[in-house]
């Protein structure tokens, strides 16, 4: 069973909002103004019309007076006359301003000017005007400017519906391939434009849509190519490659070793998977690197002569030393550009600090700060001080301290900025700081519409980012974050270590405390209560019993799937509202899968049938359904349903109304009375029931089980049929292996980082 979350397969979608229509439209309608002064004018010169548009709109602006003031109000025609009027008598005034002799260069100024002396100079003799020829300073990159009372905030692009005619194009050549129609539209936006070409002239180019599998796409082209199909065809092995290179991002790599991407085509019978890979290659399908083996040593090749005389010093016998041992990885260009680009904006960061004496809080102030927290929070505060990057580790207890940061640092006068994973996580770290502005989420400081906007380079206004929920970034998001920051920016990294990583390709935070590239601060402060002494043993690797006399943690054991339903419905419902004083909608169930006997799907439907029965007319969804909103892998909102109408599901998500467009309701929305760890990570709720099927004892991992379990603030139950495989799990599985390039990166450019 899988444990990945279903953002992981689910295509993006962006939503334009009405207001940012409206602007634009607005930001389309000026040139046209402008337009028609030129062709009102004629013979007027370009700097004449420039000023000419903006006498056209004043004229007509002014010349319409309101009936209240006595005065007649002039039509539209009269009132465009009389500015035309106007404008023609500025025209003439400037024409007759410039008849007669003008002296040269008597109207220059600045640089012509000065260089307009400086030739004259030379004519008679005189010393030239030395600004004249003096190169003019280069522009030096600096922190973000203080920003302007409107932020630059980048306009979100329309989403661009695929043509109907390539649909319609797509979908004949679908039909002869006995493919279902509903793929035309994903295959248009997958390969673009001449979609229809592409898929009949290479019908393995299907598996470039989310969703389809290799044994669905030999289906299509046995269909399309007839004899001429094999499992021996290039295109078939070159496709499957770059499949394979896909599916091993969505499980977390950024590139995969040649060994186990060669063992991994055999098993999908490609007969020669050395000249597949190679055909990727050549085709600009996949990049190849080679990078050395982390702690190897490299070894020297000498000759036997030189072998025989060890001891004499000076000797040149030894043929040479042997390069360094190399790993050889394949990857794909999006994910691997990603992780370069966040090595170097990584080692910009750290080394583009500004120096003692520079603008900003002296050192005495930092001091000062540090001095007024306590414990891990001044530590904390002294290594934002004097490092550009700084990686703070800790529980949920231990948010209070990069909250302290913030709030230390927005007394300094810096500009601050504190992103969170989620809308609840931002929530929280807002009541933590009181400052609401300053706290934000990753999406919505990525997207612009939270934080402090962008100056004119699209650098993020900001003198101190602070990101908790760090391990949750995966590679395009972090260097996405990185590349924002101006610099002589701080970065601070934060996170709980023992939850699972980023639903998208890499392990950011990981990489960077294994690299040992910048300080890091451990916090001290532990999780409070029974729940916090039962996790901090799962973080260890141990599951111990635990004292819990108000009933924080209970375990609810069970012999098969149906009953942990039956009994998953009745917590919810019943007990836990009735004992804890929780209500079932903020009780939240945690499941390992959505499939299975006891997965989210099957525990919705029981879920709903008690809580929010209906006969779900909408893709299975009623008003007031509780849902998950998946836009994009690794991006869930919660929400509930609002209603249903022909444009889509409305629904409303952490308080903002969401239309979810008819044809992406399967693909985007899923009832979220139940979710997986990775959905409910950066998640809390008042309490939490953990549902462990006998059918996922193979899926549990440590990571696993300290996320779901560590959701819960108040009330925690275990609905148990794994029995000895929980233990298990938690001594013995730590984490799932992931390939990932940054720490080697980083070296280069950090002579400090460890590879």
């Amino acid at each position: 069973m899988s444990t990945e979350p279903a953002a992981a397969k689910e295509s993006e979608a962006e939503v334009e909002t009405d207001a940012e229509v409206e602007a634009e439209r607005d930001s389309e309608g000026e040139p046209e103004v402008e337009t028609a002064a030129v062709e009102a004018t004629g013979t007027a010169e370009a700097a004449e019309t420039a000023g000419a548009a903006e006498t056209v709109e004043d004229a007509a602006e002014g010349s319409v007076e309101s009936p209240a003031d006595g005065k007649a109000e002039l039509s539209e025609a009269e009132a465009e006359i009389a500015a035309q009027r106007e404008l023609r008598e500025r025209i003439e005034q400037r024409k007759a301003s410039k008849e007669g002799p003008i002296e040269a260069g008597a109207k220059l100024s600045g640089t012509a000017a000065d260089l307009l002396a400086a030739v004259r100079a030379v004519e008679s003799g005189e010393k030239p005007v030395a600004s004249a020829f003096r190169e003019p300073e280069p522009a030096r990159r600096r922190p973000a400017p203080t920003p302007a009372q409107e932020p630059v905030r980048p306009r979100r692009p329309a989403v661009a519906e695929p043509a109907r005619e390539a649909v319609e194009a797509v979908a004949a050549v679908l039909a002869e391939g006995g493919a279902p129609a509903a793929l035309a539209a994903p295959t248009v936006t997958a390969l673009g434009e001449g979609a229809d070409e592409r898929l009949r002239a290479d019908p393995w180019q299907l598996l470039r849509v989310a969703g389809v599998r290799p044994e669905q796409a030999d289906g299509f082209a046995r269909a399309l190519l007839g004899s001429a199909c094999g499992p021996d065809d290039e295109r078939r092995g070159r496709a499957i490659t770059v499949w394979l290179l896909e599916q091993a991002a969505l499980a977390g790599h950024t590139a995969l070793d040649v060994p186990a991407l060669t063992a991994a085509l055999g098993q999908r019978a490609v007969p020669d998977p050395d000249g597949a890979i190679q055909g990727a290659l050549a085709e600009g399908d996949a990049l190849v690197f080679q990078d050395a083996l982390e702690g190897a040593e490299v070894p020297v090749q000498r000759s036997d002569d030189a072998g025989a005389r060890d001891g004499e010093a000076g000797e040149e016998g030894a043929e040479g030393e042997q390069e360094r041992p190399v790993r050889v990885l394949i990857g794909l260009e999006r994910y691997a550009m990603a992780e370069e680009s966040l090595a170097d904006g990584l080692a910009r960061v750290i080394n583009s600090l500004p120096k003692e004496g520079g603008p900003g809080p002296e050192a005495a102030e930092w001091e000062a700060a540090a001095a007024q927290a306590s414990g891990s929070a001044a530590e904390l505060i002294r290594a934002a001080a004097g490092h550009g990057l700084v990686l703070h580790s800790g529980g949920e207890a231990a948010r209070a301290e990069p909250a302290a940061l913030v709030t230390a640092a927005s007394a300094l006068g810096l500009r601050v900025c504190a992103a969170a994973h989620s809308a609840d996580g931002r929530r929280r770290l807002a009541g933590a700081t009181g400052l609401d502005e300053a706290a934000v989420t990753v999406a919505g400081l990525l997207s612009g519409e939270q934080g402090p906007g962008r100056d004119a380079d699209g650098a993020l206004a900001l003198d101190l980012l602070v990101v908790l929920d760090a391990p949750q970034l995966d590679v395009e998001s972090a260097a996405m974050l990185v590349e924002s920051l101006p610099d002589g920016a701080r970065l601070v990294l934060s996170g709980d270590p023992g939850v699972l990583w980023s639903a998208g390709p890499g392990r950011v935070f990981a990489d960077l405390v294994a690299a040992r590239c910048c300080p890091q601060i451990v916090s001290r402060t532990p999780d409070p209560g029974p729940l916090g002494e039962l996790t901090s043993g799962i973080g260890i690797g141990e599951l111990q019993q635990v004292e819990a006399p108000g009933k924080e943690v209970v375990l609810v054991p069970v012999r098969d799937a149906p009953e942990a339903i039956h009994r998953t419905v009745q917590l919810v419902a019943d007990s836990v509202p009735r004992a804890i004083g929780v209500p079932a909608e903020q009780t939240q169930v945690i499941t390992p899968g959505h499939g299975g006997a006891a997965g989210t799907r099957a525990l919705n439907a029981a879920l709903k049938e008690r809580l929010n029965p209906g006969p779900g007319r909408f893709g299975g969804f009623d008003p007031g359904d509780r849902v998950a909103h998946v836009p994009a892998p690794g991006r869930t909102t919660l929400g509930r349903v609002v209603r249903a109408d022909a444009e889509g599901l409305h629904l409303e998500c952490d308080g903002a109304p969401v239309l979810v467009r008819k044809e992406r309701v399967e693909q985007e929305v899923r009832h979220a009375w139940a979710l997986t760890a990775h959905q409910a990570t950066g998640l809390r709720w008042p309490a939490v029931v953990v549902v462990l099927p006998g059918d996922a004892a193979q899926s549990l991992t440590r990571p696993w089980v300290y996320t779901a379990f560590t959701r819960g603030e108040r009330h925690l139950s275990v609905v148990q049929g794994v029995e000895q495989a929980l233990p298990r799990a938690v001594a013995e599985r730590p984490w799932k292996a992931r390939t990932t390039r940054l720490r080697t990166l980083l070296s280069p450019q950090v002579p400090s980082a460890t590879p």
